[in-house]
């Protein structure tokens, strides 16, 4: 079943890019044997920078299934997700991932995500889009109200 599905992913990724839709990535989000979000990327069709394959995908599966939690889900990707997905997938729970190129390939195509990786691992005020920290202490107000608001729904 795994080469199926990522069979499909990257004939979309190839017939979407074609079609000039985006770069040539497709993903599907399974459960249960079925289809239930399809993707492809749309950065340039769209004019955004989120809206890669897989970020697609999880949206359309969720949109699909009525939820925020992609439990019990494969992801199948063209491509080794980048750290943008990567934390998409793990934020919805995604419970595994199938993928065909690697980030390698990707690089060599033109889609180097290195400087990516490397950045997450630097501390906010030495990344190349540097970032402070101010009203720490207001921010707070936010969580505590969380942590108060009986109502709240958890994830």
């Amino acid at each position: 079943m795994d080469e199926k599905f990522l069979r499909e992913a990257i004939q979309l990724s190839i017939e979407k890019m074609q079609a000039g839709e985006g770069g040539p990535f497709g993903a599907l989000v399974v459960r249960g044997g079925q289809v239930v979000g399809r993707g492809w990327n749309q950065v340039t069709s769209t004019n955004d920078p989120t809206a890669h394959a897989e970020i697609v995908a999880i949206r359309a599966a969720c949109g699909a299934l009525g939820t925020f939690q992609l439990s019990g889900c494969t992801l199948y990707t063209s491509c080794e997700p980048c750290p943008m997905c990567l934390a998409a997938i793990y934020w919805a729970r995604i419970e595994r991932i199938v993928f065909a190129a690697g980030r390698q390939d990707a690089a060599d195509a033109g889609f180097d995500d290195s400087l990516l990786y490397d950045e997450v691992t630097r501390v906010p005020a030495e990344r190349s889009v540097p970032a402070e920290q101010c009203l720490r202490d207001e921010a707070l107000a936010a969580f505590h109200a969380w942590r108060l608001k009986g109502d709240r729904v958890e994830y």
